[in-house]
């Protein structure tokens, strides 16, 4: 019996600035991510481009040029949905032009036009770690509620350019990792003692929940039958307490909280109590009105899209530091780790489709989940990844246990089909796709691509809706 629904978004997820390249192209201006040289999650950056430096994402696999056989890879492949970003700053170059750069809207059309020619679904994430380095310099990012109408802006721009197109919105991606890497998330320094880094967090997540209210709105008045979702970090909400012990298990508990709010306030319209009482323990003061509650209330998403990629375990007292993978915890002994040192733990994605149906009933969108690794060609010219394809087929039956749970999972877009630049590291070594592509950290590389191994795994359970998981 088929597990998944006939209607079931099967996809591939990427973001603009890990695989478009071309960062100077048509009049887009410089974002933040142009300005990383060993990944985006390091919280470490030029204050400019500096000249004669290697910037992997400036020309990262080309996909500004080479979207359109990519895209025809992904229709063989099956995919039914692709996930991409729009780059703010191809739309308004410094995020405070009145006009947006048709050059950059031109080229949306075409890869949009491509995606539904071909019977791909687009999924689009609005802001994905490209916040305008303009809007950094002057504004320290979403600190400021100077964005908030700027963003705005952009809503209208591309909801009345694309939503004839578009049905699948997500306005910031994975808007909880504000705590563990706040230059990404949030075009964001932090600065000063741990209270005052607090008030910097909480004062930029307020901002982006009301930018992320007139975006629901906007959509409502723009495109009344789109659907407007939110994006979240599960990894950092899976979390275990290392042991039984009270603080342990409560500890954990409030490690999950930092996730929850922004679940709490966007799809329930109201900040919890618990996070008032974090607010009063360590005396921040966050600049919100009652019009801007008011419009959260009104202007709730409709559903939960997250990232998944791995499990972590809290001990009393333990530092918490976190990566583009969520938080990194304790070792777990019941758990492997992939080469990269990430917990391997497909139950864990059941546990948090479970416990997030169960707290907001809405329905879920896994549009991150995937395995880097450094993928070599073999001797007889092909690219075998059965560590990949394992983890692939255990994390698909994990999300059919959870779908036989009762999860109302809409979709799945494993992250990088196609090798793309690492946010975490800025590596190409670190690869995700089912397609390789010839660079290499260096930069070097011809960029041509080549499926590998799972390319045919993945095209045959897709083919077959999820049953051929459950077959030989």
């Amino acid at each position: 019996m088929t597990v998944f629904p006939k209607d079931f978004l099967w996809g591939g997820a990427i973001a603009a600035n890990q695989a478009e390249g071309a960062w100077d192209v048509d009049g887009k201006g410089v974002a933040i991510t142009d300005t990383t040289q060993h990944g985006i999650a390091k919280n470490v950056h030029d204050e400019e481009v500096v000249p004669g430096a290697f910037y992997p994402s400036h020309e990262a696999i080309d996909f500004y040029h080479r979207y359109d056989t990519d895209l025809e890879e992904m229709a063989a492949l099956g995919l039914k949905c692709f996930r991409t970003s729009i780059a703010w700053t191809r739309i308004f170059p410094t995020g405070e032009e009145d006009e947006p750069n048709e050059e950059g809207l031109k080229f949306y059309d075409r890869l949009f036009d491509k995606m539904v020619a071909l019977g791909i679904e687009p999924v689009v994430t609005i802001s994905h770690y490209e916040t305008p380095l303009t809007l950094h310099k002057k504004y320290n990012g979403w600190e400021s509620k100077k964005l908030i109408p700027l963003f705005e802006k952009l809503c209208r721009v591309l909801f009345t350019r694309y939503g004839d197109r578009v049905h699948y919105w997500m306005t910031f991606n994975e808007m909880n990792n504000v705590h563990t890497i706040p230059y990404a998330a949030a075009g964001m320094d932090l600065t000063g003692d741990y209270p005052h880094q607090l008030q910097q967090i909480y004062q930029a997540t307020h901002n982006m929940y009301v930018a992320n209210a007139q975006a629901v709105r906007l959509a409502k008045e723009l495109m009344p039958d789109a659907k407007m979702g939110i994006m979240l970090s599960l990894s950092q909400a899976a979390v275990y307490p290392a042991s039984p012990k009270p603080e342990d298990v409560f500890g954990a508990l409030q490690l999950q909280r930092r996730t929850f709010v922004s679940a709490d306030v966007q799809l329930r319209g109201y900040y919890p109590g618990y996070v008032k009482r974090i607010w009063k323990d360590y005396k921040v003061t966050i600049d919100i009105t009652d019009d801007e509650l008011a419009l959260i209330k009104q202007y709730t998403s409709q559903y939960l899209a997250f990232s998944y990629y791995r499990s972590s375990t809290y001990q009393e007292g333990m530092k918490i530091y976190g990566d583009t993978g969520g938080v990194v915890g304790k070792p777990n002994p019941y758990l492997k780790e992939s080469a990269w040192g990430w917990p391997i733990d497909p139950l864990g994605l059941r546990w948090m489709c479970n416990l997030m149906q169960d707290r907001y009933d809405c329905p879920l969108f896994i549009v991150e989940n995937g395995l880097g690794a450094a993928d070599e060609i073999s001797e007889d010219g092909k690219i075998h990844d059965p560590e990949r394809s394992a983890y692939l087929r255990d994390h698909l039956k994990a999300i059919a246990d959870a779908i036989q749970d009762g999860c109302k999972v809409i979709g799945y877009t494993w992250w990088g089909p196609i090798d793309i630049v690492s946010a975490g590291t800025g590596e190409m070594k670190k690869r995700y796709g089912f397609v390789y592509v010839d660079r290499h950290n260096d930069g070097s590389g011809t960029l041509k691509r080549q499926r590998k191994d799972s390319f045919d795994i993945y095209r045959q359970i897709i083919e077959t809706d999820g049953d051929s998981l459950f077959q030989g």
